[in-house]
């Protein structure tokens, strides 16, 4: 059973979601908070599995929420699956650098928001591909990046784990990585437990802004 936290200011929103996900066999809703203080709280005493925030709450805004849930000595350590409006502002790009584990749009299909929680709660991490190309692209544009010496990849990398962070890169699930490089996806999540902590990330969402970043992969156009 995946136990889950909603957090949304907007009591329509929040009351969709929650009875969305609620109404599914393997998933328990065992907090509902108004504001990003609440949703600390309850995280803090029902200790979800996931907790899905939206980006502005009054108290405490979710990319706060979320840089204490997804701290390395967070107690407990809560993946966040961040809802938005779309609007790309900074608190979205906020989330990036947060160890948000996953975004989705608001006006996202009832199916893939249930996905994405799944997705969140089995350590895969999940991306909007429609969201992801605008706020990457976004995301590194707004950052003066320095020139990278080097192939930062093989630096820090081995060639397969390189491998997989390029497939990562592209939105690709384990599932899809794992058929890409015809192996295991036991073996592919083995490749990304070891890759995550040699970049100094804490999800899969902060490894491909690493790999931007870093120029390991273009920067996303159009």
């Amino acid at each position: 059973m995946i136990r889950v936290l909603v957090a949304d200011d907007q009591p329509l929103v929040r009351a969709g979601v929650s009875a969305l996900l609620a109404a599914e066999p393997d998933v328990d809703v065992v907090a509902v908070a108004a504001d990003g203080g609440e949703a600390l709280a309850l995280a803090r005493s029902t200790r979800p599995d996931v907790a899905v925030l939206d980006v502005r709450m009054p108290v405490r805004n979710g990319i706060e929420v979320a840089r204490e849930l997804c701290a390395p000595d967070a107690d407990p350590a809560v993946p966040v699956l961040v809802l938005t409006t779309f609007d790309l502002d900074d608190l979205v790009f906020g989330a990036l650098e947060a160890g948000a584990s996953g975004f989705l749009l608001k006006d996202a299909e009832p199916d893939v928001i249930v996905g994405a929680v799944r997705q969140v709660a089995a350590g895969n991490g999940t991306i909007d591909h429609s969201l992801t190309r605008r706020v990457l692209r976004e995301f590194v544009s707004r950052r003066s990046l320095q020139p990278v010496t080097g192939d930062r990849a093989s630096e820090v990398l081995t060639a397969r784990e390189r491998d997989v962070l390029l497939l990562l890169a592209q939105g690709m699930s384990n599932e899809e990585i794992a058929a890409a490089l015809v192996v295991e996806v036991s073996t592919v999540k083995s490749y990304l437990a070891r890759m995550l902590p040699k970049l100094g990330v804490r999800s899969r969402l902060q490894a491909v802004v690493w790999a931007y970043q870093n120029r390991v992969v273009a920067v996303p156009e159009g």
